[in-house]
């Protein structure tokens, strides 16, 4: 199977389990296909651990789900070494982190302490345990949640933190039509247990080469680097995007034009990523966020002031 065919099939797959969220989806593979990590910030109940498990078993790959709470520590993550009385030796007992999809649900409710040791993993595609360093699976892929509404007792992502994630990404309520369609795809259980695998391991080892071959014009880089490197100069705005943010919006796009069957990318792609890639990554100061100002609505200027290139 081609690398487009195998973003399309498990776009298909996914969409028979996760229903109205076809955009969502589309940048939430642009984001795997690419390297990258997302954090999903949402209400309880729109689907956030559906989605991450229709993607696992589209990819026939292994899935593990992290409930972070604020008495998790960095060894439930990791794993611990044992010693084993019989062989006299310490025996590593590996954590949930050696996994192909880590699901970490609700990663604001854990300390800062623990919410690091996931940064070496996101960053590196290693983790390291009593000074040893161990690989993870080259197709090691985070979906971290936080709940926008419940903030007690919960501990805000620090910028370094939230810098590792590709996009940020919000699924929302869907339409009422397509409510409709979730109760009658459940009413004879659930629809994760009507689906299988899509694609192969190949098939993903293929995709993450064929999107780094897709042509990025010096055009289109200096394109992001303009839009990029602009919010460091927005008014009101204490941290812009950083170096890594231009990286990620070309990998992202180059990701979504193999989604769309194309050799090349356009301005259209890197417009639709621009605000889930950059909008967690900007910090305002004071006077802007009690003014009214967001992220968003700063991007969105941003966008009209940039011209795109033809």
């Amino acid at each position: 199977m081609n690398a487009s065919a195998t973003l399309a099939a498990i776009a298909a797959n996914i969409s028979r389990v996760i229903t109205g969220q076809a955009a969502t989806v589309r940048l939430l593979l642009a984001a795997y296909a690419a390297g990258g990590h997302v954090l999903i910030e949402d209400y309880p109940g729109t689907g956030k651990t559906s989605l991450a498990k229709a993607l696992a078993r589209s990819m026939a790959v292994d899935f593990r789900r992290i409930q972070f709470t604020p008495d998790l520590l960095p060894t439930d993550i990791l794993g611990v070494s044992i010693y084993d009385p019989h062989s006299q030796t310490f025996k590593l007992h590996r954590g949930p982190i050696f996994t192909t999809i880590l699901l970490a649900d609700e990663i604001n409710r854990a300390s800062p302490r623990t919410q690091s040791a996931l940064l070496e993993a996101m960053g590196e595609n290693q983790v390291s345990i009593e000074g040893t360093s161990l690989p993870l699976d080259p197709a090691f892929f985070v979906i971290a949640t936080q709940n926008p509404v419940e903030f007690h007792g919960t501990y805000p992502l620090p910028e370094a933190q939230l810098d590792r994630f590709a996009l940020r990404l919000a699924l929302g309520y869907v339409s009422a039509a397509d409510e409709v369609r979730i109760l009658e795809t459940q009413t004879e259980g659930h629809p994760l247990d009507r689906i299988g695998n899509v694609a192969t391991a190949g098939d993903l080892v293929n995709l993450r080469e064929r999107v780094a071959r897709v042509r990025v014009a010096d055009e289109i880089k200096r394109y992001i680097v303009d839009l990029v490197g602009g919010t460091r100069h927005l008014r009101g705005v204490t941290i812009g995007a950083s170096p890594r943010a231009s990286l990620t919006l070309m990998k992202c796009a180059q990701a979504l034009a193999l989604h769309d069957r194309l050799e090349y990318v356009t301005p259209d792609h890197v417009q639709e990523l621009i605000v889930p890639v950059l909008a967690h990554r900007l910090a305002l100061d004071p006077e802007a966020r009690f003014s009214g100002s967001t992220p968003v609505a700063l991007i969105d200027g941003l966008v009209r002031q940039i011209p795109v290139p033809r």
